[in-house]
């Protein structure tokens, strides 16, 4: 049995602190629509009561050491962490910072108003600098952050000149890079080669260097939405050494064309928000994988569509909404989501979406019906009366917006 010095009172406060569970912090606390970098817990769902904690302590510089130790033992004694690296973690915390004693790993400096970054302790798994001041990237803070899985960097104000050249390839182990919503005008590099997520969008780029992406195997999301890329800056020999890339998002720039070579890895391509008017023939033969297509918001035109061209074996779901077409495309049985909303189609029938005829549904097995389930067709000059085969296949949809 012990007690608390009495220079600390023992009230809601306290008892939070030793609460094992309770509200979930705050919103922001990680990069939006990412998975957790714990498989049980997260360092974005640490109990208010850590928070409310890490606050007093800083404040109450009296609380004996025993208090803090005893403390974090009851947090790491159910994780697989060393219970010394824990306690040098949090003794080591940046006083800009805060570092939730139930996941040692991770370094909170986010809404700060930092300037700079504080020198960051050795052992950081997950660091969080969004919506600060920074504009340097710099190498001396992170020199001793070479265990690093996680870096959080949006929305601050770090140009090219402010990205030191060793700064990132100290970072061996590096997966998750965050440096959205800043003033980059090219692709920071070096990049680390394990590098698994990269997301740059809304900067101001206009160009990738040569080489950039070699040897970046592991990279599988690539986010450049909302920057200056134009239709030869995107080519080939710029994107070449992305073996395993899976989602490219270029959506938001200014692209006239198709962006040519581009990884046969990628399965979902995002191209809304450009200038594009035409796809050229045989483009997705080198493809295979594409699954989720976008060109919502371009200005593509029947006559950029060849036929065929989205007969994919592995397309589920195709946006085309906000165009200039006034035909459906011909979509293949497999399609499960078609957008074509806010075009200009002023008639349908059924085999346009459901490439079999009323007449012949019912000698269709199940397995070899379409597998279209969602179709947008409003804001399109549609007019009733709506044709039988087109009814008969929306009785297969569950979900149809007209």
């Amino acid at each position: 049995m012990w007690t608390a010095a009495p220079s600390v009172r023992t009230d809601s406060w306290f008892r939070d602190a030793l609460a094992l569970s309770g509200p979930e912090a705050p919103a922001g606390r990680g990069p939006p629509h990412s998975p957790s970098p714990y498989s049980h817990a997260s360092p974005e769902s640490a109990p208010l009561g850590y928070t409310f904690w890490k606050t007093r302590l800083s404040a109450e510089m009296e609380v004996p050491l025993v208090f803090s130790t005893l403390l974090l033992a009851s947090f790491v004694s159910c994780q697989d962490i060393p219970y010394e690296v824990s306690l040098a973690q949090l003794q080591a915390c940046p006083k800009e910072c805060r570092c939730p004693p139930s996941f040692p790993h991770a370094v909170y400096c986010d809404h700060r108003g930092l300037k700079r970054i504080p020198v960051i302790p050795p052992n950081t798994w997950y660091l969080y600098l969004q919506n600060n001041l920074i504009d340097v990237l710099s190498e001396d803070a992170l020199r001793n952050a070479t265990q690093l899985r996680w870096l959080n960097l949006n929305r601050n104000k770090i140009t090219d000149e402010g990205v030191e050249e060793g700064a990132l390839r100290a970072m061996s182990g590096l997966l998750h890079l965050y440096m959205e919503d800043n003033l980059l005008t090219t692709v920071p590099t070096p990049l680390p080669s394990t590098l698994e997520q990269l997301r740059l969008s809304r900067n101001r780029i206009s160009k990738i260097p040569p080489g950039v992406f070699l040897g970046k195997d592991h990279l599988a999301l690539l986010d450049l939405q909302g920057n200056k890329l134009e239709d030869d800056v995107v080519t080939e020999q710029s994107l070449k050494g992305l073996s395993g890339l899976v989602q490219l998002n270029l959506a938001k720039n200014n692209l006239k064309s198709m962006p040519a070579g581009l990884p046969a890895t990628t399965t979902q391509l995002f191209l809304d928000n450009n200038a594009i008017e035409k796809i050229p023939p045989e483009y997705f033969k080198g493809l295979p994988k594409v699954a989720f297509l976008r060109l919502n918001y371009n200005k593509l035109e029947n006559s950029g569509l060849p036929k065929n061209i989205f007969n994919l074996s592995n397309i589920l779901d195709l946006q085309l909404s906000h165009n200039q077409l006034t035909e459906v495309p011909e979509v293949p049985r497999n399609l499960e989501h078609l957008h074509l909303d806010h075009n200009r189609i002023k008639s349908i029938n059924g085999t346009d979406v459901c490439p079999v005829s009323a007449s012949e549904l019912e000698d269709y097995f199940e397995e070899k019906m379409p597998r279209l389930r969602y179709l947008r067709l409003d804001g399109n000059e549609i007019k009733p009366p709506i044709p039988r085969d087109l009814m008969v296949c929306f009785r297969l949809l569950r979900a149809v917006v007209i």
